[in-house]
């Protein structure tokens, strides 16, 4: 037999605000299954045991940046998922990397790559999906859904035409490349990305 009951042992069960609730009831991430006349919200009890199991489990919030010169811009990515995250009332953590998109090896998608394997989490945020990787995040996309942990892209829309993505791709390729060979400090190398901007730029 289905159990009802109301905001406020709802809020406690679950271990957050009344407050909360009726933000998440707002974003539609969790809503009461009736309401009296009066407004008394009443929650499905075998519902809640449900979110209860999920919001034991982290949100995983992911920025990150390509490189040292980046780093305002990866603490503006975190600031922006911490807030995101907040706002929810979700039990999160930041992970963040400063590496090429196309490196595998970063310390942080490691970390990630684990826990999404282990399911850990109950959802993955990011401002972008190229914050993730440059190529492959369909892959760490198709490990969340089939661990049946949500992805989340905070912005969305199309930020660029295909040509301008296109363009970053060629110079993250470059960016890699050139730094294999030069080293990444050495003033050939940072020539060399210097040229690759201008010559991309003057395409566009």
């Amino acid at each position: 037999m289905t159990r009802f009951i109301k905001i406020g042992e709802a809020a406690k069960l679950l271990g957050v605000s009344i407050q909360t609730l009726r933000r998440w009831e707002e974003s539609g991430y969790l809503l009461p299954v009736k309401k009296s006349k009066g407004s008394t919200r009443y929650y499905d009890l075998e519902q809640l045991s449900g979110k209860q199991k999920e919001e034991g489990r982290l949100t995983i919030g992911y920025a990150r940046v390509s490189s040292h010169d980046q780093k305002q811009d990866l603490k503006r990515q975190a600031q922006v998922l911490a807030d995101y995250c907040a706002k929810k009332a979700w039990n999160f953590q930041i992970i963040q990397d400063l590496g090429s998109g196309m490196n595998y090896q970063k310390k942080g998608l490691k970390t990630l790559i684990h826990l999404i394997l282990e399911k850990k989490i109950a959802r993955l945020v990011l401002t972008h999906k190229d914050r993730l990787l440059r190529f492959g995040a369909e892959l760490i996309f198709a490990l969340c859904e089939h661990q049946q942990i949500e992805v989340i892209l905070i912005n969305n829309h199309q930020d660029f035409s295909f040509e301008e993505e296109l363009a970053q791709d060629v110079l993250e390729i470059i960016t890699v490349l050139s730094a294999r060979l030069y080293g990444s400090r050495s003033k050939k190398n940072k020539k060399l990305i210097e040229a690759a901007k201008v010559l991309i730029s003057n395409d566009e």
